[in-house]
């Protein structure tokens, strides 16, 4: 395996039983189809002294399909505190560990942080192996914004609690991405169509599974849709678009009328009120007195 070289100058990532300190390897696994997994992931499982997996029989099913007998160990939700410290020893002793989740990268709405943090305080080499992660997948297919985005994770299961979530986000200017399970996205749509309105929005299930689907519409369509299925089944990212400016009054306002409207009342010349037009209805001054001269011109125009 490659060298890795810290900012102590620790190096991580050579053959697994060399007397120094060990390495964690953050490895990403495929999210549901098994080829989407990496090289440098493959050979980093099978070259490890242990793979510390979120589920071990549902990792078993990859090291399988993959031919790899390296040794498992469970570390989860349920036994991350005492299991952490645990890998940390034999960290500082040299044993090089591969951390995985059931899908996708660790720590990401799965088990991971609390190793990472350890090991970084520990000056134990962390090396990233990059791999799937659902909500970039969901993104990139989603036909939403990708130049900004707010990645929040799983909503809370309560109504009261998700809904002050969602308010918390109602005027960001971001593609905003949740988790969610499936027995409660009906629920859930319901609340965003309230609390955010009838946005665009994506529901992305199973992505890259035999049943890949994506949902895409405003909010009250898609909800619609999801109604008419006996039952909704499998993993979900919910994307949401940014919320849109409401349209300003003035706008529907002529902006010849708007014009004369505030030199009437604010005692204003031409330009000023010109000016004040424009920042407005966000157009140029030159735009603004461009469409200002074309709609004096039309009343000039002798009628046909």
């Amino acid at each position: 395996m490659p060298n890795h070289k810290n900012s102590n100058g620790r190096t991580g990532g050579d053959e697994p039983g060399a007397a120094r300190m060990g390495t964690l390897y953050v490895v990403g696994t495929p999210i549901g189809n098994l080829e989407d997994i990496t090289l440098r992931a493959l050979r980093t499982l099978k070259t490890v002294d242990l793979i510390a997996c979120e589920d071990t029989r549902h990792t078993h099913k990859l090291l399988q399909h993959y031919q790899i007998a390296t040794p498992s160990t469970s570390y989860h939700e349920h036994n991350e505190l005492t299991r952490a410290a645990e890998l940390i020893l034999r960290l500082e002793e040299g044993a090089q560990i591969a951390l995985v989740s059931d899908a996708g990268m660790p720590g990401i709405s799965d088990p991971g942080y609390r190793l990472i943090s350890l090991c970084i305080r520990h000056r134990v080499p962390v090396v990233p192996v990059p791999g799937a992660s659902a909500f970039v997948a969901a993104l990139v297919a989603s036909g939403l914004p990708t130049d900004a985005f707010r990645f929040v994770g799983f909503l809370p299961p309560k109504r009261n609690q998700r809904r002050k979530v969602l308010e918390q986000q109602k005027t960001a200017q971001k593609t905003l991405i949740f988790y969610e399970a499936p027995h409660r996205i009906l629920e859930t749509l319901e609340d965003v169509l309230e609390v955010l309105g009838d946005r665009h929005l994506v529901v992305a299930r199973e992505v890259t599974k035999v049943h890949e689907e994506f949902l895409r519409g405003r909010c009250a369509d898609v909800l619609a849709q999801l109604q008419q299925k006996e039952e909704v089944l499998g993993e979900i990212t919910l994307l949401i678009g940014r919320a849109e400016e409401e349209p300003h009054p003035l706008a529907e306002v002529p902006l010849r009328s708007r014009i004369e409207q505030l030199m009437r009342e604010q005692g204003l010349d031409r330009m000023a009120a010109l000016k004040i037009v424009a920042k407005e209805r966000g157009i140029s001054k030159r735009q603004a007195y461009r469409d200002y001269e074309q709609a004096e011109e039309a009343k000039a125009a002798p009628e046909k």
